[in-house]
């Protein structure tokens, strides 16, 4: 097992690619053991997510352990020293549950459908 912390993100998505390549930026400077990796690259091959399941939501593997949504950005956030306190406060009860449904039904499926319709314009733009 390593101590990597591996994530799996649309970079063609704009808000999924300016935040996360904010916390890659960061993890890079700051020589963290974490990976990013785009769902648009062969790099989505080893991790077994089809690309539109891996587009719905953010995907973390950490310790062996996957987690998506808001569980696998509070274990982004520890892995970093400067969201380390994020992750503790979206962590707490409530707040994490909280946090749960307005990610999971609210912008999550926000951003997917708007990741479908530029896939659809670009689509009939070839």
């Amino acid at each position: 097992m390593t101590n990597e912390t591996k994530v799996l993100f649309n970079d063609e998505c704009p808000v999924c690619s300016w935040e996360i390549n904010h916390y890659a930026d960061y993890a890079r400077k700051n020589g963290l053991p974490i990976r990013f990796d785009d769902l648009n690259t062969d790099a989505r091959d080893a991790w077994g997510i089809d690309a539109d399941t891996a587009a719905r939501r953010l995907y973390v593997l950490h310790d062996g352990e996957l987690l998506s949504g808001i569980p696998a950005f509070i274990e982004l956030w520890r892995q970093m020293p400067r969201y380390k306190w994020l992750a503790r406060v979206v962590a707490l009860p409530g707040l994490k549950q909280l946090a749960s449904l307005a990610y999971d039904y609210v912008l999550a499926p926000v951003i997917y459908r708007w990741h479908l319709r530029r896939k659809a314009r670009a689509a009939t733009a070839t």
